[in-house]
This record gives structure tokens, sequence and C-alpha cells, in this order.
């Protein structure tokens, strides 16, 4: 990540790689930007990883059921799945060679019950995963904010110190002036 944002701005620049980052004393070699986005990478993934705890810990294991089961019946798998199990279904009662073992003749009674059944117990469990998301995503909305107000508060206070270090250099380059025109 590092790396291609260096590239980047290399390239947009048109100008000489520098040797170091101002006030570190860093060379910026090959293996110091895979130091980098190794550090980066791994600070991500234990956010991750600490939300993902987090989440374990504060949900009930009957949610996490719930979480599984709106995940796979949100998903294609699912409605593949689904759709095979209906034609078979449909076909099987249908068919006149396995008339002597159809256990639902064409009105398809029983399947419209079970499609019945299906949907009233799986919109609600949908309905509480998502509703759980929320509020983990809320949560994590919150933690977002916290990060973006501390780093506008070290932004400002970093601007406030380099309006000091101005000020400060406009002083020392009056004194300069003064004495030269002394001297």
């Amino acid at each position: 990540m590092v790396q291609n944002i260096w590239k980047q701005m290399n390239f947009k620049k048109q100008i000489e790689k520098p040797k170091k980052i101002q006030g570190f004393d860093i060379d910026l070699n090959q293996e110091n930007l895979s130091r980098i986005d190794r550090l980066v990478d791994r600070y991500e993934s234990e956010i991750l990883h600490q939300l993902d705890s987090d989440y374990t810990q504060r949900t009930k294991w009957s949610d996490r059921i719930a979480d599984k089961i709106a995940q796979f019946g949100g998903s294609w798998k699912f409605i593949i799945y689904f759709s095979c199990t209906l034609a078979v279904w449909m076909i099987w009662n249908s068919l006149s060679i396995t008339k002597a073992l159809h256990f639902d003749s064409k009105p398809f009674i029983l399947l419209n019950l079970c499609l019945s059944f299906i949907a009233a117990f799986q919109a609600p469990v949908i309905m509480m995963s998502q509703n759980r998301q929320a509020k983990r995503d809320k949560n994590e909305s919150v933690i977002d904010f916290a990060i973006n107000y501390k780093a506008e508060q070290e932004i400002d206070d970093m601007q406030s110190r380099l309006h000091n270090i101005e000020s400060q250099l406009t002083e020392i380059r009056d004194l300069l002036k003064q004495q030269k025109k002394e001297n």
C-alpha cells in the first residue's frame, strides 16, 4: 500500500525519489517500504480481529445461528439449491413414470405449505440479522468518528505548532535583518 502510494507520488511529480523521510531518518529503500506495508496490514488485521471477537462475545449463539441462516438465505447458493429442489419436486410429482410415488399431486398444496412455512420463518430471521448488522455498523461508525475526531485534533495541533514555528522563524529573520543593519 505504501509502496503504491510512493510510486504514484513519484510518477505524478516526475522527480527523483528522496533517500529519507524528512524528520524520521528512515531510508526509503524497498526493504523499509515492505516493512511499513507489513506493519500497516498487521495493524488493520488486528483491528478487524478485535471487532470480530467483540462481536462474538456480545452476541448469543442463537443470534450467530440466525446470522448464518440469513447469510445462507441471501446467497446465490441458496437460490440455486432452492430452485433445483423446487424443480425436482414439481417434476417428480408431475411425471407419469413416478405416479405411484407421488406425494404431492398437481396443485402442489404441500409445496405451497412448505414455501409458506419457509417464508414465514426465514423473513423474521433475516430481519433479526439485519437489525444486529445495523447495530454493528452503528458501533463501527462511532469508532470511525472517534478515529477521525482524534486525527482532526492531531492535525489541528500540528497546524498550531507549524504556525508557532513560522512565527518564531519570522522573529529570527527580523532579528537577523536588524542585526545586519546594525553591522
